[in-house]
């Protein structure tokens, strides 16, 4: 089973069981809490009309006295009441009146006229100076339907004369209890719901920042450069620093291992030339060989110059693994800025630069000194590889979501056999004018900072001659 769902089905079977017996909790609670309200009010309702009751009882006519006549004329009332979506139109209670030795001398409903009541518990206990309550079956024998007797002495000054008990059907409350039930079921049903939504977000959340660093580690272990997870201020962000700084350090251990050994294999040959010239120098040479060998140590020195620079700036776009800035770029300005820079270079070689600029606004996004330098690295192979007098083409092409920068030269092309080696670390092809070789570190830092911009560089032979390179970045903007 997977992680995820282990987390959600603990959060969701903790808080579900917990939700689960609150509401069986609540629910059995609520019946005997209705009736305890009701048996409230059936005192409040037998003392009020205990001392309603006085004056009849002392005069001996309650049975059809002003009290007994109030009682009648209630009991005919059509109440037309709306209690909480149920109806009410007549009363529910019933009165009887026992004299001092628990004989009834008064029923509201005409039944229990002469009944000696001094056996139950409500007129029991209230004859004898007690609270009198007692809860009986409406029917004898039937204990489905209950009636709930609520007791209060009727005085003559400090006498006890009589025994007012005010009687209520529980049914009477059943469709409020069964009402009561339901919602609190219904709304249960709403917190178990909301706490597996909760229990799926949180989960969700959790495995998202797991997910995150296992597709990162995994990543790290293929060798694939990716920025690290996104920063969190939790443990799971913790460790995802702590992964990252693992792998930086482990990284540029081998890093550095592997970059001395290509800078090495690349220095033995200008080293070894410069160290003949030198070796000759020494000896008596003509002023013609002498010079000559001065400016072979010259070029030879400048080539280990331009290969130390162009690997640090490798190294440095090799080693972030995920673009430093972010900044939304011109590309008409970009190809403007990238074109400045080559005016000496187009002249020395007597090389026309044709700049067909945009005719909408494009933008791309990412970081405008790097796209400035691959931009540079690709026209100078272009201006190295064509012809004395010949022209370079700087254009741009676009879809919606994507721009693409082409530069052509009219130079002899890319060898069959070199085609898939050029974006290779230190594979140089010969240049056709001097026979000399580059550093070969240029078109694989082209290759870095498109990747690192989320696009790509081909480099291909065109059908009429010559060379076309392509830089393809996603678009951020038309206008």
């Amino acid at each position: 089973m997977r992680l995820g769902l282990r987390l959600f089905l603990g959060f969701f079977l903790i808080v579900g069981l917990a939700a689960f017996f609150v509401m069986r909790v609540f629910v059995h609670e609520v019946k005997p809490g209705v009736r305890q309200a009701m048996e409230s009010t059936l005192v409040d309702a037998a003392n009020v009309l205990a001392v309603m009751a006085a004056d009849d009882m002392k005069a001996g006519r309650i049975a059809d006295g002003e009290f007994a006549r109030r009682m009648a004329e209630a009991d005919r009332r059509d109440l037309r009441a709306q209690v909480w979506r149920f109806p009410k139109r007549h009363l529910d209670y019933r009165v009887t009146v026992t004299d001092a030795k628990g004989i009834v001398v008064y029923d509201s409903q005409g039944r229990d006229i002469g009944r000696d009541n001094s056996r139950w518990n409500d007129v029991y206990r209230t004859l004898r100076g007690e609270y009198g309550a007692r809860s009986s079956p409406e029917v004898p024998g039937d204990d489905t339907r209950t009636v709930m007797h609520v007791a209060a002495p009727i005085r003559d000054g400090d006498r006890l004369i009589g025994v007012l008990t005010v009687a209520q059907p529980n049914h009477t409350l059943e469709p409020f209890i069964r009402a009561s039930q339901r919602s609190i079921l219904r709304r249960g049903a709403w917190l178990i719901g909301l706490s597996a939504l909760i229990g799926a977000v949180i989960t969700w959340w959790l495995m998202r920042g797991i997910n995150r660093l296992n597709r990162y580690a995994q990543a790290v272990s293929a060798g694939e450069p990716v920025p690290p997870p996104p920063p969190r201020r939790d443990e799971i962000g913790d460790l995802g620093r702590a992964l990252e700084a693992m792998r930086r350090k482990l990284e540029g251990k081998a890093y550095v291992e592997q970059y001395v050994q290509s800078l090495t294999h690349e220095m033995k040959s200008p080293l070894a030339a410069i160290r003949g010239a030198a070796e000759l120098l020494q000896e008596p040479l003509p002023e013609t060989d002498r010079q000559r060998f001065a400016r072979h140590i010259q070029t030879q020195e400048q080539r280990l110059t331009e290969t130390i620079d162009k690997l640090l700036a490798l190294a440095e776009v090799e080693q972030h693994g995920w673009l430093q800035k972010r900044e939304r770029i011109d590309v008409g300005a970009l190809m403007a800025q990238a074109a400045q820079g080559l005016e000496g270079k187009l002249a020395s070689r007597g090389l026309h630069l044709r700049v067909a600029s945009p005719s909408s606004s494009l933008a791309v996004e990412g970081d405008a000194f790097l796209l400035r330098q691959a931009l540079s690295n690709v026209l100078d192979n272009a201006i190295a590889f064509s012809p004395e007098g010949g022209a370079v083409d700087l254009a741009v092409e676009w879809t919606d979501d994507q721009v693409r920068i082409v530069v052509c030269d009219e130079g002899p092309g890319v060898p069959d056999y070199a085609g898939e080696r050029v974006f290779e670390r230190f594979y140089s092809l010969a240049r056709p004018d001097t026979g000399q070789r580059s550093s070969g570190l240029g078109l694989p830092f082209v290759r870095e900072v498109m990747r690192l911009h989320g696009g790509e560089v081909v480099l291909r032979n065109r059908a009429e001659g010559g060379a076309e390179a392509v830089l393809s970045l996603p678009v951020a903007w038309i206008g």
